[in-house]
């Protein structure tokens, strides 16, 4: 099992949607996929159909009172399952530091779904906090979607920064450009010329897209109502890029 997270510290710059048309690729391409939707908005939770659960209790899954595959929940796709968001996990980084064990905590809760799935995804709220670090010592690979902006690019390099201090030296870091517009003529020009920081970075990069708002009218991802779609196309081969990092 490969585990790999989508996070930023900044918040609206794709995150969410590209989990899970990425988690959707992964499924169609007869790889065994859960999504974890740990962000307590539970945007992730509303695209895929699975926000009408009973919910849980954050303390009682992070105490291990609850094994979060008994969380799981069938998404109307084959092969991929997700773990709705909570509102309880707003208080997840006092339940972590509580608990003690906080920067290995989520490891060892998604450890056991080895025996069912070949691919967990991590949805991340866009805060550094203990839930954060716990996130960061669970994932193998951390996806940061970053817009073609300076103020972007900067909440990216403080998370890089970030990261190095902490020593997370184990996790493979990997950002790519999110939301383009291409008649903005910064966003062109840093395509053009990837600033530093992005260097190592995915090459797909993914248009900024009305059909990507329209997630949240058909509840599911681009490549379910709009295949033929430039943003549709860009998520597939984001899909393929990644896929060839873990080896899929």
């Amino acid at each position: 099992m490969q585990t790999i997270a989508f996070y930023n510290l900044k918040g609206g710059v794709g995150k969410t949607t590209t989990a899970v048309n990425v988690a959707w690729h992964a499924s169609r391409w007869k790889h065994r996929t859960l999504l974890w939707d740990l962000d307590p908005q539970g945007a992730a939770s509303f695209y895929l159909g699975v926000d009408q659960g009973e919910g849980y209790k954050a303390g009682t899954v992070l105490k291990g009172k609850q094994p979060v595959g008994r969380l799981k929940c069938a998404t109307r796709w084959p092969n991929l399952d997700a773990i709705p968001a909570d509102l309880s996990m707003r208080n997840a980084d006092i339940k972590l530091v509580e608990n003690g064990g906080a920067r290995n905590r989520i490891k060892q809760l998604i450890a056991p779904l080895g025996e069912s799935y070949e691919l967990v995804i991590l949805d991340c709220p866009p805060t550094l906090s203990p839930v954060a670090e716990s996130i960061f010592a669970a994932a193998d690979y951390l996806f940061v979607p970053v817009i073609p902006t300076h103020l972007s690019l900067r909440a990216f390099d403080q998370v890089r920064e970030w990261l190095d201090n902490k020593k997370f030296g184990h996790l493979t870091v990997v950002p790519f450009f999110n939301m383009v517009d291409r008649h903005r003529d910064l966003h062109v020009e840093m395509l053009v010329k990837r600033p530093k920081s992005m260097k190592g970075g995915l090459k797909t990069w993914i248009p900024y897209s009305t059909h990507v708002e329209q997630m949240g009218d058909h509840r599911a991802p681009v490549g379910e109502f709009a295949p033929y779609t430039p943003s549709a196309q860009a998520y597939r081969a984001l899909w393929f890029e990644i896929a060839g990092k873990l080896k899929l």
